[in-house]
């Protein structure tokens, strides 16, 4: 008996209920699927190059069987891993899908050392990652984690900038003290918002996509609230 394909929906809105039906951006050049995975609502992104059909998975984070049926079903080549940062909700599969699928991973030279897997590649800030056409930029944002980063993506003239745990609609990530708060915030004024425009995709580690345009104007309120 053949297994029918998983359903996969295409009308994309950025906003899953916890566990349920993954949805597929379609950009010129790419495809964006995002899956909410385990108890916590983790999103898992696989972004697949259309042109060669490679692709990287941005958080191999929970329901490691659910995650590689969306991965074999939607993406000829698995070409990497990443994993955004340290905490473990964001890396529950990561050795499941590494076994599956022979995959390369890549993380921060910081966070890397506390995977479950060592990672093939470290990264820092300003690097970037090629996955088949599609390049994509390393942008660390220090404070959720020492080590946490984002990923830029430029994709029919506009910026698709995955996250982790460090902004969400709503503010920055949780942080463990002021300090780790002020430099979060710091890195999310310079290296986020002070680059890119308001037009710019925010896929966070959790929840809804949100905008820069969205966020933009309550950045002093978030520096005055300290969270």
């Amino acid at each position: 008996m053949t297994t029918a394909p998983l359903k996969i929906a295409d009308e994309y809105t950025g906003t899953l209920s916890p566990g349920g039906t993954p949805q597929r951006r379609t950009l010129g050049g790419a495809t964006i699927i995002k899956a909410s995975v385990g108890p916590m609502d983790n999103n898992a992104y696989l972004v697949t190059c259309t042109e060669t059909g490679s692709a990287v998975l941005i958080d191999a984070a929970n329901d490691s069987e659910h995650l590689m049926r969306i991965i074999d079903e939607n993406a000829p080549e698995l070409s990497l891993i990443v994993t955004t940062h340290r905490h473990p909700d964001h890396w529950q599969s990561l050795e499941d899908v590494v076994a599956g699928f022979a995959s390369p991973t890549a993380a921060s030279a910081v966070d890397g050392p506390e995977l479950p897997v060592t990672p093939d590649r470290t990264v820092g800030h300003g690097d970037t990652l090629t996955v088949g056409a599609l390049t994509f930029t390393v942008i660390a944002l220090r404070g959720h984690t020492p080590g946490s980063i984002a990923l830029s993506l430029k994709a029919d003239g506009t910026t698709h900038l995955f996250t982790g745990d460090s902004l969400f609609p709503g503010g920055p990530g949780k942080t463990s003290g002021a300090d780790e708060f002020g430099s979060l915030m710091s890195d999310l004024e310079q290296r986020v918002f002070g680059v890119y425009d308001d037009s710019t995709v925010v896929y966070p580690g959790h929840g809804a996509d949100t905008t820069l345009g969205a966020e933009r104007p309550h950045l002093t309120e978030w520096r005055g609230r300290g969270w």
